[in-house]
């Protein structure tokens, strides 16, 4: 009976830890972010553009890139103190508009657990 409830303690504290991040391939997400340089850019000579540049977004605050505008759900956001952490760009990234509604991001996401992280491995390039 002991052995049962140590095996259904941890099969619960299993079920209640969050999901770890897929481990990416920053080569891979280089090329998954072809899809997002229609808007956005990283490297020595990012701008803004459509979307922020996403130099320094891993860890940073939401909505801190200087000059670009951002819309009133972001601004909200950043009230909140929100960083853009690995998990939280992964959910933002797996359907934007769904994880923060009323971004001005048209992009419909990326459905792909690996292109997620293979990304995020990417932006970390740039931090």
């Amino acid at each position: 009976m002991k052995a049962f409830r140590i095996l259904a303690l941890a099969g619960l504290a299993a079920c209640l830890s969050s999901p770890a991040l897929a481990e990416g391939d920053p080569a891979k997400g280089e090329k998954v972010f072809r899809k997002c340089k229609a808007c956005h850019t990283v490297g020595e000579d990012a701008k803004n553009k459509v979307g922020p540049h996403l130099n320094g977004i891993i860890d940073a605050e939401i909505a801190s890139v200087e000059g670009f505008k951002y819309s009133k759900a972001f601004l909200a956001k950043k009230t909140e103190g929100l960083v853009w952490s690995e998990a939280e760009i992964d959910a933002y990234l797996t359907k934007p508009k769904k994880h923060l509604p009323g971004t001005k991001m048209s992009f419909a996401g990326l459905r792909k657990e690996q292109d997620r992280a293979d990304v995020i491995a990417y932006l970390k390039n740039f931090d």
